[in-house]
């Protein structure tokens, strides 16, 4: 199982990584959903990467500290709850899967890291 918890972890790490150098570089199809379509100004951009940074940090070193991992994981789950909901909230249920995926590998990483401790 604890294989299983590495590569979801690293999967996860590399997914929230990726996502917070988009929000950083602008990309304009990051722009267009997370700004134009669910609303989101670009001045928040860095804090939501920096969210995102620190959850890929936290989930690997929880791979050795076992709480730093599972609050890491909570906190990466509850992050893309709430991108869900922004973009359920405007109504844009094709942009779901990119949150949906991440919360997935988020959900999954959590329960394998709690049951792992």
């Amino acid at each position: 199982m604890f294989i299983a918890l590495v590569i979801l972890t690293v999967l996860l790490a590399v997914l929230v990584l990726n996502s917070a150098v988009m929000k950083l570089r602008k990309n304009e199809q990051v722009v267009a959903v997370i700004g134009g379509t669910v609303g989101v100004p670009e001045r928040h951009f860095p804090v939501l990467a920096a969210l995102e940074i620190a959850g890929a940090l936290g989930i690997v070193a929880g791979l050795w500290i076992e709480p730093l991992g599972i609050a890491a994981a909570a906190g990466l789950t509850a992050y893309f709850i709430g991108a869900l909901i922004g973009h359920l909230r405007v109504g844009d249920t094709k942009g779901l899967a990119m949150p949906l995926a991440p919360l997935v590998v988020s959900v999954a990483v959590l329960v394998l890291r709690i049951l792992t401790a």
